[in-house]
């Protein structure tokens, strides 16, 4: 028996999750969290569920998901400390192009940005590429049509600038109806 061997029995398996999690430099998939601690896939399934219900309530970091991989970020509501602790309370803010433009693609993923166009009803060459620049969406694929157009989705990053753990965490378009959205706005995101 090792040194550490009685510190890792003594251990909540969503403890030893926290702690690679921590120190991971990039988004870990279940597999490797099973490689790593020598345990079932189904168990650290198990493990990821209790530390976010743990970390949902109670920390200053969440439990992030997307496409598979996991990661702690910082909790959104703790933004404005975050900012003001980094120096970055001037971090520039998105146009409204910017946001309804995201909202397409978040939500008709993988789409065009003829797709895009199409639904806003005006160019969105600029306004896709800023957010391409910022890493708010990315560039998923090709379709088979003419010219084979570029798909686009949303990223990582899309998903931390607005504190969502997954695309299943955006807002259903029923809300929008029971929220009081005008007319063209439920016909920008359902058309």
């Amino acid at each position: 028996m090792t040194d550490s061997e009685p510190f890792r029995q003594n251990h909540a398996l969503d403890a030893r999750i926290e702690a690679i999690l921590f120190v991971a430099p990039a988004p870990v998939t279940v597999a490797q969290l099973a490689e790593a601690l020598e345990v079932q896939a189904s168990e650290i399934e198990i493990g990821l569920q209790q530390l976010g219900r743990t970390l949902q309530f109670s920390r200053g970091i969440r439990l992030q998901r997307h496409e598979g991989r996991y990661q702690l970020t910082s909790a959104p509501e703790l933004a404005v400390e975050i900012e003001k602790f980094l120096g970055l309370e001037a971090t520039a803010r998105l146009s409204r192009a910017a946001l309804e433009t995201l909202a397409i693609v978040a939500y008709r993923q993988p789409i065009t940005r003829p797709g895009v166009d199409a639904i806003r009803g005006v160019n969105s060459d600029g306004v896709m590429k800023s957010l391409l620049s910022k890493g708010l969406i990315q560039e998923i694929g090709r379709t088979e049509g003419p010219g084979r157009p570029i798909l686009y989705g949303s990223t990582q990053d899309f998903l931390q600038h607005f504190g969502l753990n997954s695309l299943e965490d955006l807002p259903p378009f029923e809300l929008l109806e029971q929220e009081g959205a005008s007319q063209e706005e439920k016909r920008v995101l359902k058309d």
